[in-house]
């Protein structure tokens, strides 16, 4: 996070307005959200996986030496990325100067939660177009050849359980709401350094004692009449 260092400063005022300047916070991200999960379907390993039959007539399926290991490496990446795009995102929201404030938090939230949704969804359709889906009863296994290999898509998700796949999905909005969140406590106006800015409040000290009368005599006496 990079923190302003001439908060004193008044800002101009911003070219567009709040609105706009959150709807493109919010499209932007969403965007972002895609490039992340194409970014993830081309990185991702693929897991090779065999498909044997047994002497029993039985089909059972297993992971390649260390390929399982494949399962947790491709979600930890999807977070890993998803990390580094809220934490880029919360530092250029950061710097957009004129539009601090509560609302751009929410519109950061709601794009890393697009965003996250995005990158999830596009990752794990280009990748099972990358790689091939492992169908059990399908496999082409017979008692002359019991053995197929074949190689499948990861799973973006470090499990199949809601609160597994919310926790991907709401973990960049919480991370970029931290960060923003350390760039207003570093910040002494209570403005934040936005527009329009919050005029300082001056306190006056009371003065204490006999309030000053009109006809009280000047120093050095009363002074003669002109003649």
């Amino acid at each position: 996070m990079t923190f302003d260092s001439e908060q004193a400063k008044p800002v101009a005022p911003p070219r567009v307005s709040r609105r706009s300047a959150l709807i493109r916070v919010v499209a932007v991200l969403a965007v972002g959200g895609v490039l992340v999960g194409a970014l993830w379907a081309w990185l991702v390993p693929g897991v090779q996986v065999v498909v044997a039959l047994t002497r029993d007539g039985d089909r059972v399926r297993g992971y390649v030496g260390e390929d399982a290991d494949h399962l947790f490496l491709a979600a930890t990446l999807m977070v890993g990325l998803l990390a580094i795009l809220a934490l880029t995102s919360a530092t250029a929201v950061w710097r957009w100067r004129e539009h601090r404030g509560p609302e751009m938090v929410g519109a950061l939230s709601i794009g890393l939660l697009l965003a996250a949704g995005a990158a999830t969804g596009v990752g794990a359709g280009l990748a099972s177009l990358r790689f091939d889906t492992v169908d059990v009863a399908s496999a082409p296994v017979t008692p002359e050849n019991r053995v197929h290999y074949v190689t499948e898509a990861p799973g973006v998700f470090f499990g199949h359980s809601p609160w597994q796949i919310a926790a991907t999905i709401v973990l960049p909005a919480g991370i970029a709401a931290l960060a923003y969140a350390i760039g207003a406590l570093s910040t002494t106006r209570d403005d934040l350094g936005a527009w329009p800015s919050v005029s300082e409040i001056r306190y006056v000290v009371p003065v204490t004692g006999p309030a000053p009368t009109t006809d009280a005599v000047p120093p050095g006496g009363p002074s003669e009449p002109s003649r």
